[in-house]
C-alpha cells in the first residue's frame, strides 16, 4: 500500500468546505478574452485601437473646406469603413503569418491567433477575403483612383510585414506612406486636388511621429525594456533622434510657406486666421516633442488623447484651421 501525503490545512479546508466556500481554482494564464469567441478573436486581431488613424481620411476635404456635406461625409464614411478592412486584412496575414514566432513572445503570445482563438487559416481566409473585396468595393462605389490606393496600400503593408521591416530607412518609409495614403485618399474620393504644401506637411508630420515612436521604444530598448522590433537593434538613437528633428522642421516650414503663400490673407475676416495658426501648429509640434525626446511616445494615439495641454492646443489650432479655410 502506497502512502499519501498528508493534506495541508488549507487542502483540507478548501476540499471540506461547502461548494460556495471552496477556494476557486488558480488561473492557468489563459487571457480572460478567450471566452469571447472566433468573432471576438478576429475583431481584437483588426486592432480597433488602430482605427484612429483612419480618421486622417478627412484630413484633405477639410483642408479645402469640403468637409460639412451629405456627399463628401457620405463618401468619408465609405473610405474610412473601406480603409479600415484593409488595415485589418493587414493584420490578420500578418499574425496568421507570425502566429509560430508570436507563441514565443512573452506578450504577442496572447493575440488571437497566436493563443488558438483564431485558427491560422481562419485568419488567412478573412484578411485575403477582406483584401479582395475593400478595393473591389471601392471601384464600385467611389473611384478607381481610391481602390488603386487600397491595392497600393495593402501590397506596401504586405510587403512590409514579409520583408520591409527589416529594411534599415526603408521600414519608416513604408509605415509613413501609409498615413499620407490615408491622408489622401478622402481627397481622392471627392476630387479634391492636393497642393503641394497639404502633401510636404503631412509626409513630414507623418515621418515626425514614426521616428519619434521609434526612437521612443530605442530608448526604452536601451533602459532595458527589451525589443519590440528586431530592426530596433540597427538604429542608434543618435540618427533616429536627427530623424524626427529633420522631419518636424520640414512639417513646420511647409505649414509656414503655405499659411504666408501669396493670396493667402483673408479679406472678409476681421483677423488673419491662416497665419495665426502657425502659432498654434508650432506650439503642437513643440508639445509633442517633449514626449519624443523623453522617449515616451511610443504609443502616439495615447499621448494625444491623454495629455491635456496637446489636446488644448490641437483644439485652438483646428479652430483657426477651420477659420482660415472657411474665409479662403
Amino acid at each position: 500500500m502506497t502512502e499519501t501525503a498528508p493534506l495541508t490545512s488549507a487542502a483540507r479546508t478548501r476540499d471540506t468546505a461547502p461548494p460556495e466556500q471552496r477556494t476557486p481554482p488558480r488561473s492557468t494564464g489563459t487571457p480572460p478574452h478567450r471566452s469571447t469567441g472566433l468573432l471576438g478573436g478576429l475583431l481584437r486581431t483588426a486592432r480597433p485601437k488602430q482605427w484612429v488613424k483612419n480618421v486622417l481620411v478627412v484630413a484633405a476635404p477639410a483642408a479645402a473646406g469640403e468637409l460639412f456635406s451629405v456627399r463628401a461625409l457620405t463618401q468619408l464614411a465609405l473610405v474610412f469603413a473601406l480603409f479600415t478592412a484593409c488595415a485589418a486584412a493587414v493584420y490578420l496575414i500578418n499574425d496568421a503569418r507570425d502566429a509560430e514566432a508570436d507563441r514565443a513572445h512573452p506578450t504577442k503570445r496572447h493575440r488571437p491567433v497566436a493563443a488558438g482563438q483564431v485558427p491560422v487559416p481562419v485568419a488567412h481566409a478573412v484578411g485575403g477575403a477582406l483584401a479582395v473585396l475593400a478595393p473591389a468595393a471601392a471601384a464600385w462605389l467611389s473611384s478607381p483612383q481610391v481602390a488603386a490606393v487600397l491595392v497600393a496600400y495593402l501590397a506596401m503593408q504586405l510587403a512590409y510585414c514579409v520583408s520591409l521591416k527589416h529594411v534599415l530607412v526603408v521600414d519608416l518609409v513604408v509605415v509613413t506612406t501609409g498615413f499620407l495614403m490615408r491622408a489622401m485618399v478622402g481627397g481622392l474620393a471627392l476630387g479634391i486636388p492636393l497642393s503641394r504644401w497639404f502633401l510636404i506637411t503631412t509626409g513630414f508630420g507623418a515621418l515626425f511621429m514614426v521616428s519619434a515612436k521609434r526612437y521612443s521604444e530605442a530608448v526604452q530598448m536601451a533602459g532595458g525594456a527589451g525589443a519590440t522590433r528586431a530592426l530596433l537593434t540597427e538604429y542608434t538613437t543618435g540618427y533616429l533622434r536627427f530623424v524626427w528633428q529633420l522631419a518636424a522642421g520640414v512639417a513646420v516650414l511647409g505649414y509656414c510657406l503655405w499659411a504666408l503663400e501669396e493670396g493667402g490673407v483673408p479679406h472678409t475676416s476681421v483677423l488673419p486666421w491662416r497665419q495665426l495658426s502657425v502659432v498654434a501648429f508650432i506650439l503642437a509640434i513643440l508639445r509633442y516633442a517633449v514626449f519624443a525626446d523623453r522617449g515616451t511616445a511610443g504609443e502616439p494615439e495615447e499621448v494625444v488623447l491623454r495629455d491635456r495641454a496637446l489636446a488644448l492646443i490641437g483644439v485652438v489650432w483646428l479652430a483657426m484651421y477651420g477659420l482660415a479655410v472657411a474665409n479662403w
